[in-house]
Formats: structure tokens, sequence, C-alpha cells
């Protein structure tokens, strides 16, 4: 049985993940993660993740993006719902509707949709159905 410290510990370290998809990498499907994520290649499909997600400049996105926090750089054509920052950078191009904490947007984004800032975000969840997933005993390393 792990302590309520071990726990903590191994929930640290799940978020301190980071995650890439590079340039080039095409990828088909949902992404969910409890870490950051860094997206370089395109994706079709939803992303979701407790941390930060960040689109480079060659980045494509169609689908829906859920975090923390986020940087885009590049394109995204669905729902954008960050709890806290969005930045979108000037070479970020957002088709689609945003929902977020605080948003910066620099000189040269092209942004077509709209927008709800200081709105109450649902809990970001991790998980089958929506629910939030605990993590079993044998899923967690100790390095």
């Amino acid at each position: 049985m792990l302590t309520s410290k071990e726990q903590k510990r191994a929930a640290e370290e799940i978020s301190n993940s980071s995650n890439n998809i590079g340039k080039g990498t095409y990828l088909e499907g949902n992404i969910e993660t409890y870490g950051n994520i860094r997206i370089e290649g395109k994706i079709t499909g939803n992303v979701k993740s407790k941390a930060k997600v960040a689109l480079g400049s060659s980045s494509q996105v169609q689908g829906n993006i859920m975090a923390q926090n986020a940087d885009i750089e590049g394109e995204v054509k669905g729902k954008i719902e960050i709890t806290e920052l969005l930045v979108l950078k000037s070479t970020a191009v957002i088709h689609g509707d945003i929902i977020t904490g605080k948003m910066v947007v620099e000189p040269g984004a092209v942004f077509n949709g709209t927008c709800k800032m200081g709105a109450v975000i649902k809990d970001i969840k991790i998980g089958d159905n929506g629910l939030t997933r605990a993590i079993p005993q044998q899923e967690i390393k100790t390095i």
C-alpha cells in the first residue's frame, strides 16, 4: 500500500512528464496525458492535458484541445478550452471557439471563432469515459 507521500510523489512525476510529437509525424486518434505535450506534427483527434500543450509552427491539429495552459504557433481546427493561460503566437491560425481564463494574442495571429475569457472551465478529466483515472500500484515505477 502506498502512503500519501508516495502517492503525491508519483502524481508529481506523472504531471512533470513530457511528450513530443515530432515534425513529419501524423497521428490519428485522441491524446490524453497528465504531463506536458509538444506537437510539431499533424494530429487528427482531440488533445487533452492536465498540464501544458505547446504547438510548434509546423503543427496542425484537427480536433479539440483541452489543457491547463497552451502556447500555439501552428494551426488548430476545433474548440480550445484552457483553464489558465492561452498564448497565440504570431504564426497561430485558429478556426474554432476558445474558452480560457486568460489569453495573450501576438500581432499576426489569426483567430476565427468566438472567445469567452474568465469563464469557469470544468475540471480536466483524464481516462475512460471522462472519469478521473486512479493509477494502479503496479503502474507506478520508482526510479
